[in-house]
């Protein structure tokens, strides 16, 4: 999957939100291009440098947080996998060299139209692999970022800067 930018939304107003997310996307300088979904609340979008646009995104937001709309979070994605544990445990683990050894982490995960496993279980099991033993949950200085939608996760190592919840 070729899709940087994962942005959820209130899908009683999918056209509404898809030209809030085209404004505040292009007001930062970006050209998005919207992949098609088969999930309702949940825009696919190829976008260059995904982490320095939601870092705009995010001052934007501190400005006009009307041009966001019904839009509710804005999630850049380092990697796409399928959905099983085995394949989220091996892109976790891929991506862990990105937090220094001393720095501060936590997992946050969010999964939808996925029941083969609870969320506290899935969480134990992808986060077995990562060999940081700094955890934080209120001030981390990476986060490792898993959303599950059906048969496929998206992974990432962020920065707190680079994800955007709008609410």
């Amino acid at each position: 999957m070729d899709i940087k930018l994962l942005v959820t939304y209130d899908p009683a107003h999918t056209s509404a939100c898809k030209q809030s997310a085209t404004n505040a996307i292009s007001a930062v300088g970006a050209s998005p291009a919207f992949l098609k979904s088969k999930y309702n609340g949940i825009f696919l979008i190829d976008v260059a440098k995904p982490k320095e646009v939601v870092k705009k995104l995010k001052k934007l937001y501190e400005k006009d947080k009307d041009i966001f709309g019904r839009t509710h979070r804005y999630i850049p994605v380092d990697r796409w996998v399928a959905s099983r544990v085995a394949d989220m445990q091996s892109a976790v683990k891929s991506l862990v060299p990105e937090i220094g050894k001393n720095q501060k982490w936590k997992m946050e995960l969010d999964k939808r139209y996925y029941h083969k496993m609870s969320y506290d279980d899935l969480i134990i099991k992808l986060t077995d692999v990562v060999d940081r033993e700094k955890i934080d949950l209120k001030k981390p200085e990476k986060i490792i970022k898993v959303e599950v939608i059906g048969s496929n996760a998206a992974i990432s190592v962020l920065n707190p800067d680079e994800q955007l919840a709008v609410f």
